[in-house]
């Protein structure tokens, strides 16, 4: 099934390799659930989700694309579908899994027909890479509230927290050691911050006693997506978004990745197992799943197969027995994590040509109304906007790409509807 023999690959490698891909990845079971729950998921039941999405996501990139790397619940993707998508578009959470659904299935089409590369080449990488980091300002922001190191200002917008209350005393510690762990490339440290952060909620008083093993019946981890709003306009511009940044995100990491491996001729069928994880996610009660960029380890680590990825699918379904003891996992230990990985996304604002403003304009406009707006559609749509009517005020109309002006206009159609009251 691998083809271990004409790729002289050893067995035992592509075993440690999973073994620390899981363990760099598992983090994803805590954090995604607590996300989750703000979507209106039980916590445990998210915890299932997260754990059956990633090991299935990990099986389908083993079994079809044979490929050593790990999907699992995007960051970034979890916060646009818990807090724009369910709670910022007024949806429920099974018509918010009905839209993971919809776009999962636009990235379906998109991974086995020409439509991907028509767009790869139409989008402007400036916007492509604002919106990673507009996505990392808001994951920040998301991780200084479940810290507690903001909360909502009584004279302004949001305000510094109680710099006394063990909440904020135990995020800035379990913060500081994260940093530490990251910046010393420690092995697993986003699991090793978690970890030391709990105990350090212990000492401080805030932890709470471990919870049960929750019932496995389909009620727990099979959902049925409520397709009833595919009727309303304001459905589909939940779709729009989720699906192009699924669409590039998935894009964007699995050709480094296979570049890292030498081994672009998987990209296609990488891009496809990538798609059809996604899809299966829906069902399974949670965001889309993306290729991690953890999967980075898995290869340093001599990953060069999908036996690595298969491995890290037995691991997932194990940690099915750990949900206990990953609920007693806090806010604090959680939200380091959340800052340390939007951290890491606004990085590619190195790769936006700020020098020139009908780049950098649009660019700098979704980057800062991601987060100000608390909505990450919303933030999209003012770069988009924006980006068609600067080329023309500069004479550079034939810059522009048909997607490009297409998706402006839905946009801005979408924000005269919603001045209108539809």
């Amino acid at each position: 099934m691998f083809n271990h023999q004409t790729q002289n690959v050893s067995w035992k490698k592509e075993w440690t390799a999973g073994l620390i891909g899981y363990f760099t990845t598992v983090y994803i079971v805590a954090v995604n659930s607590q996300i989750l729950e703000s979507a209106g998921l039980p916590l445990e039941s998210g915890m299932v989700a997260t754990i059956l999405a990633s090991a299935i996501g990990c099986l389908i990139m083993a079994i079809y694309a044979n490929a050593p790397m790990v999907l699992i619940p995007g960051m970034g993707v979890n916060a646009l579908f818990a807090y724009s998508i369910v709670e910022g578009s007024g949806l429920s959470f099974q018509e918010g899994l009905a839209v993971v659904c919809i776009a999962s299935l636009l990235f379906l089409i998109t991974a086995f027909t020409r439509l991907g590369d028509w767009l790869k080449h139409a989008i402007p990488e400036s916007l492509k890479h604002a919106i990673t980091v507009g996505l990392g300002l808001f994951l920040t922001l998301i991780g200084l509230e479940k810290g507690g190191l903001v909360v909502r200002g009584e004279y302004s917008l949001i305000s510094l927290g109680n710099p006394s209350s063990a909440v904020v005393i135990t995020s800035l510690i379990t913060l500081f050691i994260g940093i530490f762990l990251f910046t010393r490339n420690v092995p697993g440290n986003f699991l090793v911050t978690m970890i030391v952060g709990t105990i350090i909620a212990h000492f401080t008083g805030i932890l709470e006693a471990p919870g049960s093993m929750i019932s496995l019946d389909e009620q727990s981890w099979v959902f049925i997506p409520d397709f009833s709003g595919l009727s309303d306009f304001g459905f589909w511009m939940a779709v729009f978004p989720l699906a192009i940044v699924l669409i590039f995100e998935n894009m964007g990491l699995i050709h480094g990745q296979l570049g890292m491996l030498e081994q672009k001729g998987k990209f296609k069928r990488s891009f496809q197992a990538a798609s059809f994880s996604a899809l299966s996610s829906g069902f399974l009660g949670t965001s889309p799943t993306v290729s991690s960029a953890e999967s980075a380890a898995v290869i340093a680590s001599g990953g060069k197969t999908g036996r690595a990825a298969l491995t890290m699918a037995i691991l997932f379904i194990g940690t099915l027995f750990l949900i206990p003891w990953i609920s007693m996992v806090p806010s604090t230990a959680i939200s380091p994590i959340l800052i340390i990985v939007g951290a890491l996304m606004v990085q590619n604002i190195k790769e936006i040509p700020l020098d020139e403003l009908s780049e950098a304009m649009p660019a700098f406009l979704i980057i800062v109304m991601i987060p100000f707006t608390y909505s990450i559609a919303d933030g999209m749509a003012f770069g988009f906007i924006a980006y068609p009517i600067v080329k023309f005020a500069i004479g550079k109309q034939r810059e522009l790409s048909t997607p490009v002006v297409l998706i402006a206009m839905v946009f801005l159609i979408e924000f005269i509807m919603r001045s209108l009251g539809h």
